[in-house]
C-alpha cells in the first residue's frame, strides 16, 4: 500500500522540531510528525504536591488535550471531566518523562508538561513524549541559568514512536488512515541507553505471533533512534547529561 510522504515500510514521517516557540513558558517546542503538530510546553511551580512527601524531590506531570479544530470532526473541550483516553494519554506522558530525569537533582518544584494537539494524524501521544522531553530539557536549562539548580538533571534522553502491522506488513510511524485499519498496533518509549520505559500493543483484528512482536519492537528501536538523533540537532549544543 501506498503510505504518506511516500514512505518505505520502516521509515518515519517528516520531523520538524522548533524550540521556545512561545514567550512565556521556560520550555516549549511545536513539534510536527508528518501531519500531527502538537505544542508541548514545560512550566515550573516552586513547590510539589501533597503526595511528594520528601522536601527534597521535586515531581513532574503532564496534560494532555486534542484542541477544537485538531481533527476532521471538532474535539470538543474537556472543561469539567476528562475522558479515559486523555487520562491515560497523559498519564503515559508523565510517567515516560519522569523515567528520564532524577527527581532528587529537581529539588523543592513540579514541572508540568502541557500536550496540546492542534492537528491529529496518528501518534500524537508519542509526539508528546517525543517533544516533551525537549521542552523539559529547555526549563531544566531555565533553572541550570538562573541558579536553581547545579546542572540538568536527565538520567538519559528519551523518544516515542508507533508502529503495526497492516495486512500482515511490520509498519513504523502509523499516520492516523493506518492506524485506524491496523490489526496491531503499538506504541514504544524508550531511552538512548536502549532500555524499554513502556511498550503497549493491542492486537486490533487478529492475534499476532512472537515472532511478529519481536518484529515490532526491532522496528520501533529503529525509529527510536532516528529520533533521538533528530532531538540532538534541535539543540544548538551537545546536551551534557
Amino acid at each position: 500500500m501506498e503510505r504518506s510522504f511516500g514512505r518505505s515500510a520502516d521509515e518515519i514521517r517528516p520531523v520538524t522540531i522548533t524550540r521556545h516557540y512561545t514567550k512565556y513558558a521556560p520550555g516549549s517546542v511545536l513539534i510536527a510528525i508528518g501531519d500531527t503538530k502538537v505544542l508541548v510546553t514545560a512550566t515550573i511551580e516552586e513547590r510539589t504536591p501533597r503526595h511528594v512527601v520528601d522536601e527534597n524531590t521535586g515531581w513532574l506531570t503532564a496534560e494532555y488535550s486534542l484542541l477544537p479544530g485538531s481533527t476532521q470532526t471538532r474535539a470538543n473541550r474537556e472543561r469539567m471531566k476528562i475522558s479515559g483516553r486523555t487520562q491515560e494519554i497523559q498519564r503515559l506522558i508523565g510517567r515516560s518523562l519522569r523515567a528520564c530525569i532524577d527527581l532528587t537533582r529537581l529539588g523543592d518544584r513540579t514541572i508540568t508538561i502541557d500536550a496540546d494537539v492542534i492537528q491529529a494524524d496518528g501518534g500524537t501521544r508519542t509526539a508528546s513524549i517525543t517533544g516533551g522531553y525537549i521542552a523539559l530539557i529547555d526549563a531544566c536549562q531555565h533553572l541550570v541559568d538562573r541558579g536553581s539548580i547545579p546542572g540538568i538533571p536527565i538520567i538519559s534522553p528519551i523518544a516515542a514512536i508507533s508502529a503495526g502491522l497492516i495486512q500482515g506488513v511490520p509498519m513504523l510511524d502509523l499516520d492516523y488512515q493506518e492506524d485506524s485499519s491496523a490489526d496491531v498496533d503499538a506504541n514504544l518509549v524508550m531511552n538512548a541507553r536502549g532500555e524499554v520505559i513502556e511498550f503497549q500493543t493491542t492486537s486490533e483484528r487478529t492475534p499476532m505471533t512472537r515472532d511478529q512482536l519481536d518484529i515490532l519492537l526491532d522496528l520501533s528501536e529503529k525509529g527510536i533512534r532516528e529520533l533521538l538523533h533528530i532531538q540532538q540537532q534541535a539543540f544548538e549544543s551537545l546536551v551534557e547529561v
